[in-house]
């Protein structure tokens, strides 16, 4: 009898795993740090992140030049870019030219070592736009 029962329960158990597959709801698709970029900065920073995008002259100060956030000869300042980006290091600032983008790179988080050996979870999409100006980065 117990001979029997096998095929009957891997049937059933194959029946299972299928229609919990069709049943998974997929990840949405994150978006790529170059494409935030493009769609959130590019317009003033350029395409190459130079400073010279098309809305740049109309600003009351030049877009900063993220080809050269990086020191010669220092370690990207990952933590300090993405605090830039979210708003937290221009808090003081009296006239920003650049929006605080705190509401706009929100979604899943991942946990960051933001230097103090403490894993802070932050932003996917504000970690993979700083990944991204990373890549930019000369000299």
């Amino acid at each position: 009898m117990e001979q029997d029962m096998k095929p009957i329960i891997t049937a059933v158990a194959l029946t299972g795993a299928a229609l919990l597959g069709a049943c998974a709801v997929p990840e949405p698709e994150l978006p790529t740090g170059r494409a935030l970029f493009i769609e959130n900065c590019a317009a003033c920073h350029g395409a190459g992140g130079r400073g010279n995008g098309p809305l740049a002259e109309g600003l009351p100060r030049p877009p900063a030049d993220l080809t050269r956030l990086r020191a010669e000869g220092e370690p990207f300042p990952m933590v300090h870019v993405m605090s830039y980006i979210d708003g937290y290091f221009r808090q003081d600032d009296p006239a920003p030219v650049m929006p605080e983008y705190s509401q706009v790179f929100t979604g899943p988080t991942l946990h960051v070592d933001t230097g103090d050996g403490i894993l802070t979870p932050t932003p996917q999409p504000l970690v993979a736009l700083s990944e991204y100006l990373e890549t930019l980065q000369e000299g």
